[in-house]
């Protein structure tokens, strides 16, 4: 069975604990919800901070009590900062990068959402790129749109960052890029030409999670992403009993397209933190 990287996004900005009970707001509760998907086959954790009050927080010294609790309590697990936020803001946004995670999200390109403009103009992803370059840390490249894979053309162009860079898929957000496997296909192909060098994942959003799992695993997909910031629900009935619950679930697909979950050391090595 092929190695195939799980990440597990366990937080994000947006759900609360009024949606699901579960959802770690808290620097402790962030820590042992992801040791429990780290049991359950995660290699990879996607961090967002919240403030107590559950709203969404750039606080660097939050992000560093995260990070310390996984690397105590998860030998090896891949450490992955979020740099996304409303803000067009290279200094706040990127002020986390400081404590050098293993791995930030960098989105080339803006995009439409149905309740605005999630701002990611040329000089702020170029300003992060280029602290991320500074302090060791290695990008994954979230895709929303087409434009974003040609603008990391440009950055790797540039120098600012690697050919071997990990491309992640974002499918299915209102006014986005559509869960549809055709509109996937495209995204693939054109990295391919662009980044024939990239590994590459996919990750869909709500009810469409179990879906672009398939998707992506049947395409020989590098990793695949579940979490609680994607979807709070195991069924349309039925709300997740944490982040390790969607990992177990991941991991079941995993094994019907003959894949397992990457240990931490396989899973630095495919996506080269080596």
């Amino acid at each position: 069975m092929r190695p195939v990287v799980v990440t597990v996004a366990i937080t994000g900005s947006v759900a609360r604990k009024a949606d699901n009970p579960t959802v770690p707001i808290t620097p402790a509760e962030q820590i042992e919800s992801t040791r429990a998907a780290y049991e359950a086959g995660a290699a990879l954790a996607h961090i967002h901070v919240r403030e107590d009050d559950e709203t969404p927080s750039h606080d660097p010294d939050r992000f560093a009590r995260v990070q310390d609790g996984i690397r105590r309590h998860c030998p090896g697990m891949i450490v992955q900062f979020s740099s996304s936020g409303s803000e067009p803001d290279a200094d706040l946004r990127g002020a986390c990068l400081a404590h050098r995670p293993d791995m930030a999200s960098l989105t080339t390109g803006s995009t439409n959402f149905a309740a605005g403009v999630y701002r990611n103009p040329a000089p702020l992803y170029t300003a992060l790129a280029e602290r991320m370059r500074a302090n060791g840390v290695r990008p994954e490249i979230e895709v929303f749109d087409l434009s974003h894979l040609h603008n990391a053309r440009r950055l790797i162009d540039a120098g600012l960052t690697d050919p071997r860079s990990h491309i992640q898929f974002v499918l299915g957000i209102a006014d986005a890029m559509p869960a549809d496997p055709h509109c996937l296909d495209i995204l693939l192909a054109e990295t391919r030409r662009l980044l024939p060098q990239a590994t590459w994942g996919a990750f869909g959003i709500g009810r469409f999670q179990r879906e672009a799992i398939r998707w992506a695993l049947a395409r020989g997909a590098t990793g695949i992403r579940t979490g609680l910031e994607d979807n709070i629900r195991l069924s349309k009935t039925e709300l997740a009993d944490g982040n390790a619950a969607l990992v177990r679930l991941a991991v079941q697909i995993c094994a019907e397209y003959g894949a397992r979950p990457a240990t931490s050391d396989e899973a630095r090595a495919m996506l080269h933190l080596n």
